[in-house]
């Protein structure tokens, strides 16, 4: 049996230690090697990654993945998307969504892997007609948890679902690393004969699991494993890619990863690493085993996040309260999985509660996600919550993408000529802020570089 491998030190593991800080210029010399390294697919897009571009890195990110997709044409691209939340922290219009997902495979993307942070099928229905219309291979996503009402018949349904709704594969996404070997098992097995469909595995090192999930998985059939390369994986990252080669090679399993350029793509990494870990922003935090995170079931990016905002506030000293606190603000939100943008959302209000007293103050999308905003809560949100925001008022039971109106066209006539193609118009809509300053950024750039040409040919 040949088992395939996703890396993610492009994105997930970068996500997960660094908080998606890496610039492309950093690992643009690598990518020929990772292209002929014999990977199923490089995770390289989505999640955080089109955030971080336009936040911290000055990048625009449609430009990134272009350039991505010219150095590594014989590997296939893969991304992460939220469904109706695209890769922002709302719903967005059918509309958007649909576009959205056009121009992410017309610039390069060949595998989407698809999710609702609620395991709200209606919320990815649009997103994944868009993906199979456009050519894309479609990752249906099951968001795995621990809960009083999440067990292996509720993931067998989900997996069915996907299945009706045209998916090529089933991904089981632990982003916490919560998923026990025994789980694992279990879980693949299930899906495996309720779904004639490959199964792919992506879980997280950060509670000591992550190797054994993964062997266990592939004994029960999964097809693919997500992992790291060594440098950057552990901790709240994925287990290291030459680990789980070497291992499943020894079981007789077959694999395509040539293992000189798996050395070659390490030993590039590890000075950055070394960079990393001496600027703080590798923290060793992130590194390290913690099984408590079995209890709060905070995935990677998550943590390295809060770790980050809690240092920028001086109040790093409340990580613990605030780790403590998750639990019990989700089993108030009825169970949703740790996934983002629910995952960000609960954190926040984590943090709030520890600082400023519980609940009061409720964010912005905790109050949209009471309302019925986000979809269907797993189980039944507190009394409380429902009181303090609500009041008399009803939820919205029905998918809220139907309730909103086209907004591509009205972003365009927004624009103007300062959207110069229609990738800066989504990158608008998924970050209005981020993206005008961005606009601003290229303008300027612009500028110097035209004063500096005209001074060059005075000179001349």
């Amino acid at each position: 049996m040949k088992i395939k491998f996703t890396e993610t030190i492009l994105r997930d593991a970068n996500q997960s230690l660094i908080a998606t800080r890496m610039p492309f210029e950093t690992f643009e010399p690598i990518l020929e090697t990772l292209n002929k390294a014999g990977y199923y697919s490089l995770e390289c897009w989505g999640g955080a990654t089109f955030d971080s571009c336009l936040r911290y890195l000055n990048e625009d990110p449609w430009e990134r993945l272009r350039k991505i997709k010219k150095a590594c044409p014989d590997t296939k691209l893969q991304m992460l998307l939220r469904g109706q939340n695209l890769l922002g922290y709302k719903h967005y219009p059918d509309d958007a969504v649909r576009l959205f997902v056009r121009k992410s495979v017309e610039n390069g993307i060949d595998v989407i892997r698809i999710f609702d942070a609620l395991n709200d099928l209606r919320n990815i229905e649009v997103a994944v007609d868009e993906a199979l219309k456009a050519g894309a291979e479609v990752q249906g996503t099951i968001c795995y948890t621990i809960s009083p009402i999440h067990d292996l018949k509720s993931y067998v349904e989900t997996a069915k679902g996907l299945k009706a709704l045209g998916v090529q594969s089933i991904c089981i996404k632990d982003m916490a690393g919560i998923m026990s070997p025994k789980q694992a098992y279990d879980t693949v097995k299930a899906i495996k004969e309720a779904v004639d469909l490959p199964v792919v595995l992506h879980t997280h090192s950060t509670t000591g699991l992550g190797f054994m999930t993964l062997l266990k998985a592939v004994e029960a059939g999964c097809d693919v494993i997500d992992t790291a390369i060594s440098c950057f994986s552990g901790g709240t990252a994925q287990p290291a890619t030459e680990t789980m080669n070497y291992v499943l090679k020894e079981y007789g399993y077959e694999t395509d990863l040539d293992t000189a350029a798996l050395t070659k793509i390490n030993d590039f990494f590890k000075p950055y690493r070394a960079k990393c870990l001496d600027s703080g922003l590798l923290n060793s935090v992130v590194m390290a085993t913690d099984t408590d995170a079995l209890g709060y079931q905070i995935p990677g990016g998550m943590l390295s996040n809060l770790v980050a905002q809690l240092t920028a506030q001086g109040k790093l000293d409340k990580l613990q309260e605030v780790l403590e606190e998750t639990p019990r603000v989700r089993a108030d939100m009825g169970y949703p999985p740790l996934v983002t943008p629910m995952s960000q959302m609960v954190g926040v209000q984590a943090t709030s509660n520890v600082l400023q007293g519980k609940y009061k103050n409720i964010s912005k999308e905790i109050k949209n996600y009471i309302k019925g905003e986000y979809g269907r809560a797993p189980g039944e949100i507190s009394e409380e919550l429902k009181k303090l925001v609500l009041g008399d008022e009803e939820p919205i039971t029905c998918r809220f993408a139907d309730t909103l109106a086209p907004i591509v066209e009205e972003t365009k006539a927004l624009l103007g000529d300062r959207a110069e193609s229609i990738e800066d118009v989504l990158s608008y809509i998924a970050f209005p802020q981020l993206a005008e300053k961005y606009f601003d950024a290229r303008e300027e750039k612009k500028k110097k570089t035209y004063i500096y040409s005209i001074k060059a040919i005075k000179e001349d």
